[in-house]
């Protein structure tokens, strides 16, 4: 999980803040985790199916036409970003016909220190954008506060330059959620269930789009 490199300002769109989890002590590890599910559970429910169906269809139009996908995230979002090029290359190529290009931003230590140190930690993501990415790729951008400086400002160079542009965001949304073209957000407080349901929502698009281009009669003899 990542709380640093943060920046500070309004946020859009304005909503009710979502819970606080937890507030109060619990008496084991059980109740605990029965009430973190409960927690998991209310902030699913958030989840715009609109808006995941608008990001499923941006993916399968880009995965269809051969422009890139590339991910970022910092933290526990990195580990998702980096999780997401697998289940995203070659879990979909899995009995279809399409062949996925995707990147993460966040898995080269090297590129990414040097970025970092030479240059400044907000342009580690952006950067890499303005070498390896075309007009009509896509980024989907991953962080729980939605405003982290390198998250934002990746967004923000791609939807500048033809990128479709996709947050998976937490809290409030942050900036992330006002800059991106779709954003598929979980309104929770909860640093943990939100990297969850990240993971759960990049994981549910990996397998829609693979269902939807295996053959009918196949689906049930796959494993998904």
């Amino acid at each position: 999980m990542s709380t640093v490199h943060d920046l500070k300002g309004p946020t859009s769109p304005v909503e009710v803040d979502p819970p606080r989890f937890p507030t109060s002590p619990y008496a084991n590890a059980a109740s605990y985790f029965s009430a973190y599910m409960e927690e998991a559970t209310r902030a699913v429910s958030s989840v715009e199916e609109t808006a995941f169906s608008r990001v499923a269809a941006i993916l399968l139009e880009a995965y269809t036409n051969g422009a890139t996908v590339f991910a970022c995230g910092n933290g526990g979002s990195a580990a998702i970003a980096n999780h997401l090029q697998c289940d995203h290359m070659k879990g979909i190529r899995e009995g279809t016909d399409l062949v996925p290009r995707v990147t993460s931003l966040s898995v080269n230590v090297e590129l990414l220190t040097a970025i970092a140190n030479d240059l400044t930690y907000g342009d580690v993501f952006a950067y890499q954008l303005q070498s390896q990415s075309r007009p009509g790729d896509v980024l989907i951008a991953v962080s729980s506060s939605g405003n982290s400086v390198n998250i934002v400002r990746a967004l923000e160079w791609a939807r500048s330059h033809d990128l479709r542009t996709i947050a998976l965001t937490g809290f409030d949304g942050g900036r992330a959620r006002a800059v991106a073209e779709v954003a598929v957000h979980v309104h929770s407080a909860n640093y943990g269930v939100i990297e969850d349901l990240h993971q759960a929502i990049m994981h549910a698009l990996a397998q829609y789009i693979r269902h939807s281009r295996v053959i009918s009669g196949a689906i049930s003899s796959n494993v998904f």
